[in-house]
């Protein structure tokens, strides 16, 4: 075995979505990473199709919002839910417009070429090391560092390298999260689906420009207008079927006949999954985490399953960075999961629940389903908007652990462009402005040395933030990194002492 090593301040073991998103949000903090990926290139074929506005958020936050906007679409019309008779049961709300993360609230995308910008992104930071083709065979902890025994799948040498923490984004078979041994909880689904990705050849008005999910109880369906030309179905299994015929072209043509025809476009992918909702309990075992796949399942009903994964990245970023490059306690790195494991939760649980109406196969519950739906006034429903769980915050107010909107600033930039990825204090008035700075000079320890990651914006001169601040009746809120509330108060003597409990979570967590 080679003796070369190699050191880093953190290892990344994949480079999914995921693993990419927060290799870019490390690389632009200035951290040295590694990241290793067992294959040689990008996965050419769709995957993942859908992200939402906090998801786009996020590719802002970390300078690639222009970028993955080239290669994505606003879902303009969201998504329909129709029962055997077309009929509208529910619909999960669209729109172009701006919604409240300063951008569209869903995008559909083709994964490769998500895969493709994420990964252009690290060219932007020398301190980041991308090992591609390269399996991690082993991980061993020691009291300062880990330590991963890594093979080169082209030369077959195996290399030892170092890292103080290890980030396993290894999707649902997870190395990092067997060495971690976390326990598998079911929220209750566990069902096989036909996954068919075609590719149009011209225009085709028969199919619909919007996602639809087809909840017939002779067969349960879902198609999704993606991007361009591409297309997708996903068909769940039936009893009686057989897998291998479901995968026959004679087959997918015949199950999709009434939208499209084998001459009007071309089979891209064709398998079967079974979709299901697990959620694992220890995200971390001292040096060593999980994220993603590799900490949770979600069922696609809701589109949201990448984009948990995305939000992962975005919460333990700027707490890594927190830890290695600022000094405070890595019991900061606790809350990532206390935080995200109930969020990422209420997601599984909600896309179960959309799962049930649709994979309904009992014609006569069918038709109690439609008839209560129909009979509902509220049709419309909005992608949630949880809190997270208990972790870095002050609680009191209920608005703490909310995510903050982004509107645009009177200069016409979005707030996140302004303040970049710190700490803000949102506050009203110069006067209680002046004061909080003055009590934290006075007492606190980081917060007022260390002014590289708290920012001060003054709400009255940028009407969207002083109107929302007015009519939620608070002086101060206080926003983490990821835009989550930290703290929200009505004086500024209480965001004082908000701001120094922070501070002791921060010191001794």
């Amino acid at each position: 075995m080679a003796t070369e090593r190699y050191t880093a301040d953190v290892a990344i073991v994949g480079l999914g979505p995921a693993g990419a998103t927060l290799a870019n949000f490390l690389g632009q903090a200035g951290l040295s990473v590694s990241v290793f990926e067992r294959e040689a290139d990008i996965y050419p074929l769709p995957r993942a199709i859908h992200f939402d506005g906090e998801v786009m958020r996020i590719f802002q936050a970390i300078g690639l919002k222009d970028a993955i906007n080239a290669i994505a679409r606003p879902g303009l019309k969201g998504m329909h839910f129709v029962n055997a008779d077309n009929k509208t049961l529910l619909v999960r709300g669209g729109t172009g417009l701006d919604g409240p993360h300063g951008c569209a609230n869903n995008y559909y995308f083709h994964q490769p070429l998500l895969e493709q910008t994420l990964r252009l992104g690290l060219k932007r930071f020398e301190q980041v090391a991308i090992h591609l083709g390269h399996e991690v065979l082993d991980l061993t902890q020691h009291s300062d560092h880990c330590e991963l025994v890594v093979m080169d799948q082209t030369s077959q040498a195996v290399q030892t390298h170092r890292a103080r923490y290890v980030i396993g984004c290894d999707g649902a078979k997870s190395l990092v999260r067997r060495k971690i041994n976390a326990k598998a909880v079911d929220l209750g689904l566990e069902q096989p689906w036909l996954v068919f990705d075609i590719v149009l050849k011209g225009e085709l008005t028969s199919l619909p420009d919007h996602t639809v999910q087809i909840c017939d109880p002779a067969r349960p369906m879902t198609y999704c207008y993606v991007t361009q030309q591409r297309r997708r179905f996903e068909i769940m299994l039936m009893p009686g079927d057989e897998r291998d015929h479901l995968l026959e072209p004679s087959t997918l043509w015949a199950l999709v006949s009434q939208w499209v025809q084998p001459e009007e476009a071309t089979i891209e992918r064709a398998t079967i999954y079974t979709f299901h909702s697990l959620i694992y309990q220890q995200w971390r075992d001292q040096r060593m985490m999980i994220m993603g796949d590799s900490a949770h399942q979600t069922p696609p009903f809701l589109g949201q399953g990448m984009c948990a994964c995305i939000r992962d990245a975005s919460n333990l970023a700027w707490k890594l960075a927190m830890v290695i490059q600022h000094g405070c306690s890595d019991g900061l790195l606790d809350t990532y999961e206390t935080e995200r494991s109930p969020h990422v939760r209420s997601f599984i649980e909600l896309a179960v629940k959309l799962g049930a109406i649709i994979q309904t196969t009992d014609p006569n519950s069918a038709k109690q389903r439609d008839v209560d739906l129909l009979a509902s006034p509220d049709k419309v429903f909005e992608f949630p908007a949880p809190r997270l769980g208990h972790g870095f915050s002050v609680e009191g107010h209920p608005l703490v652990n909310a995510i903050f909107p982004q509107p645009r600033l009177s200069t016409g930039e979005l707030m996140d462009e302004r303040v970049d990825n710190r700490f803000v204090l949102i506050c009203l008035n110069p006067e209680g402005l002046s004061a909080v700075r003055a009590g934290l000079f006075e007492r606190a320890q980081i917060l007022a040395i260390d002014h590289a990651w708290v920012f001060t914006l003054i709400g009255e001169d940028h009407p969207q933030i002083h109107e929302w601040m007015r009519l939620k009746d608070l002086a101060f809120v206080l926003l983490r990194p990821d835009r989550y509330i930290a703290g929200a108060t009505t004086n500024s003597a209480d965001m004082i002492a908000n701001l120094l409990e922070l501070e002791q979570t921060l010191l001794s967590s």
